[in-house]
């Protein structure tokens, strides 16, 4: 019980522990899971937002560049004078074009020298040569089709903002540079379309050339930006030139960003699209502190609960162990009743036969006895002997320290060979009712002892009937003991025998009582008061039960369940024990014996069979005696309870040593026989008689005698 107490308390601890530590790794499991798919989210709209700015600026320079077509379509071939001439329409219809093109900040066409014929902006130019700007300057050499140059600041006269340029180079018929068509780009144009579709925290845009150079770029910049081709990001555009993912942390401000980046197709521009990282996690914190937000009351409530259990338990607990304590001091005082109780039966039952035997020995030394009145006396006696041996053995039953004989033996035979007797006991006024189970009942038990439990059921039955009615024996097989912690018995059951009676039943307030030594209800003179407590003890020490249920005025039913063996096990009968004496015929015994006058008993009545007889009184002295000379003697007789060297000990000596003289143990009462058995050497119990005893040493030695001659 205590130690069940001890393991509730331990599992509340282990239950509070895990109340806590289950939440806790259910939230890092949550947590890891929710990162990793908010990562991927985060990567899922990148791409997403990246689509719409690369199709925005696909868009943006396929229209610029058929703009700069269509210019260079009508002017192809005119020349520098007749452009000049024709300017101020030229210049409406350069003004139209960037007015309709809201990413256009003007549009210019430009002659050999690098001097505006035309502009979207004054009108008549003015003289300014433009050589030194790279969109003018890169396409004399050759022809390189469309240019997107660096940002610029406009040239004074011209003001505004900053912008970039996308040219293209003006041919002659044969081939000639004359001269290029040139857009301003402005670059807040699509900083301004990033703010808007970039309204997420963090969120992140670029424009730039292959080279490095920033073209356009959300959070806007107040200077210019030039990636470094060695640098991080140019190592991953290297990497993975058309498209790809990467965590950087952005070389203009520092901070670390999730970024996308696209090749614009047929021009040397990317475009990336991103958020910032601490966003990111913003946004797992969010969604984690949506989880505490209920998570964090919910265990520390579960906590508090478990807490309180935890308490209330220990309460509970210390309560109990109180009601123990007293419960503990009632139950030592009924022991020290009961016991006293026990004794006094003891003592009178004793007393009763020890008187009949004082007086059988008196009256066998009156002088001129005759042989009758002898005879009478010596029956007496023996009788007062065979009933003390017998209540000996209900008691040691009864406190389950009797050394049973097992036998395998099917118990609906027994019962069926026991009808008769049975039928004897009970008295022709009660009738008998046997019912038997058709399959094998077979059980591992001491016969005897199992024979007697069933009359004591069946005489206690009797009595409660007062000598008229009805008893039903049954024998069936069960699976379980009913209401009752069964003890083991392996996979094959129970056997249970019930015996139900139409008594005048036991009222529940003696039930408790009834299997107590001595207590009976029965007059003085018609029971000791050890019939049902034998049967208690039968059946806890063959590993079984016995219950008992009742009612006033409607019979008792005992119960009587024994562990069932397999049924393939095959009953082995015991020898009668009421064969004649055998003649000893020279036969050596040593007999081991600390009790003087039972020793000599033994020797006298073994010496008149004609054994020789060697008296030791310890098993120590024994064993030397075997030691030195084993070939004297054809068999040991050796009581089991010793001082020092006990005589099972001396037997595993001999075994052990292998020492070829049998070994013949008896004893009245050994508690290591009662647990563990004879450990396979022969058992006689005392009270013994001398033919029984005659029979048992003749037997052992015969045996000797086979297994040497087999052997040899």
């Amino acid at each position: 019980m205590q130690r069940a107490q001890r393991n509730s308390l331990r599992l509340l601890q282990w239950m509070m522990a895990a109340s806590l530590a289950l939440p806790v790794a259910l939230f890092v499991i949550a947590a890891t899971i929710s990162y990793t798919s908010t990562n991927d989210i985060a990567d899922r709209e990148i791409e997403r937002t990246l689509d719409v700015a690369h199709e925005h600026a696909l868009k943006v320079f396929e229209t610029i560049d058929r703009s700069l077509a269509e210019l260079n379509e009508v002017v192809r071939n005119l020349s520098d004078d007749t452009i000049r001439a024709r300017e101020p329409a030229l210049h409406r219809r350069l003004k139209r074009l960037t007015d309709s093109l809201p990413q256009l900040k003007s549009a210019w066409i430009f002659d050999a020298d690098g001097k505006a014929l035309v502009n979207s902006l004054a009108s008549p130019p003015p003289a300014l040569s433009f050589t030194d700007r790279d969109y003018f300057y890169s396409h004399i050499d050759q022809s390189i089709g469309t240019f997107i140059g660096m940002p610029l600041t406009p040239r004074p006269p011209y003001q505004g903002a900053r912008f970039f340029s996308v040219s293209r180079r003006r041919d002659s018929d044969d081939g000639n540079f004359i001269g290029v068509i040139q857009a301003s780009v402005l670059p807040e144009y699509f900083e301004s379309f990033y703010a808007r579709i970039g309204s997420d925290p963090g969120s992140f845009f670029a424009m730039g050339r292959a080279d490095g150079a920033v073209l356009a770029h959300f959070p806007r910049l107040n200077h210019d930006l030039r990636l470094d081709p060695g640098g991080p990001v140019g190592q991953q555009i290297a990497g993975q030139p058309e498209r790809g993912l990467m965590t950087i942390a952005w070389p203009s401000d520092g901070i670390e960003r999730r970024i996308g980046y696209r090749r614009i197709a047929e021009y040397p521009i990317y475009v990336s699209a991103g958020l910032e990282t601490s966003a990111i996690r913003a946004r797992w914190f969010a969604t984690m502190g949506q989880h505490l937000v209920f998570g964090i009351p919910a265990t520390a409530l579960l906590f508090l609960l478990l807490a309180f259990a935890f308490r209330r338990t220990q309460h509970l607990q210390a309560e109990a162990a109180a009601r123990r304590e007293a419960e503990d001091a009632l139950k030592h005082s009924q022991r020290l009743e009961a016991l006293g109780q026990l004794t006094g039966g003891v003592a009178h039952d004793f007393n009763n036969l020890l008187t009949v035997i004082r007086a059988s020995v008196d009256l066998l030394n009156r002088p001129q006895l005759t042989e009758e009145r002898r005879q009478r006396y010596i029956t007496a006696i023996a009788d007062a002997v065979a009933r003390a041996a017998k209540l000996t053995s209900q008691l040691l039953a009864f406190a389950r320290r009797q050394t049973l004989k097992p036998e395998v033996f099917d118990v609906g035979q027994r019962m069926q060979s026991l009808h008769d007797m049975l039928a004897t006991l009970l008295g022709p006024a009660i009738e008998i009712v046997t019912r038997l189970s058709a399959e094998p009942c077979l059980v591992n038990a001491d016969a005897g002892q199992f024979e007697t439990a069933l009359i004591n059921m069946a005489t206690n039955a009797r009595d409660a009937m007062q000598g008229k009615g009805r008893v039903i024996f049954e024998v069936e097989t069960a699976t379980t003991i009913p209401d009752t912690p069964a003890p083991v018995s392996g996979n094959q059951g129970f056997v249970r025998v019930t015996v139900r009676d139409t008594g005048i039943g036991i009222p529940a307030a003696r039930l408790g009582r009834i299997f107590e030594p001595f207590f009976t209800t029965k007059q003085v003179g018609h029971g000791t008061g050890l019939g049902l407590s034998q049967v208690f003890g039968f059946a806890r020490q063959s590993g079984g039960e016995v219950t008992v249920t009742s009612e006033v005025g409607q019979g008792s039913t005992f119960s009587l369940y024994l562990p069932r063996v397999p049924p393939d096990l095959r009953s082995q009968r015991l020898a009668p024990n009421t064969a004649p004496a055998v003649a000893g015929s020279g036969m050596s015994v040593l007999v081991v014996e600390d009790n003087i006058e039972l020793a000599n008993f033994a020797a006298d009545g073994l010496t008149e069979l004609g054994y020789n007889i060697t008296l030791v009184d310890n098993a120590t002295d024994a064993l030397a005696e075997l030691i030195v000379d084993a070939n004297r003697f054809d068999v040991v007789l050796s009581d089991v309870v010793m001082p020092g060297m006990t005589g099972l000990d001396l037997a595993q000596a001999v075994r052990d040593r292998g020492i070829g003289v049998p070994v013949v143990l008896t004893t009245g009462y050994s508690q290591a026989l009662s647990q563990d058995g004879a450990a396979g050497f022969d058992l006689v119990q005392k009270p013994y008689s001398i033919e029984e005893l005659s029979r048992v040493l003749h037997r052992a030695a015969r045996l000797r005698r086979v297994r040497d001659g087999a052997a040899e």
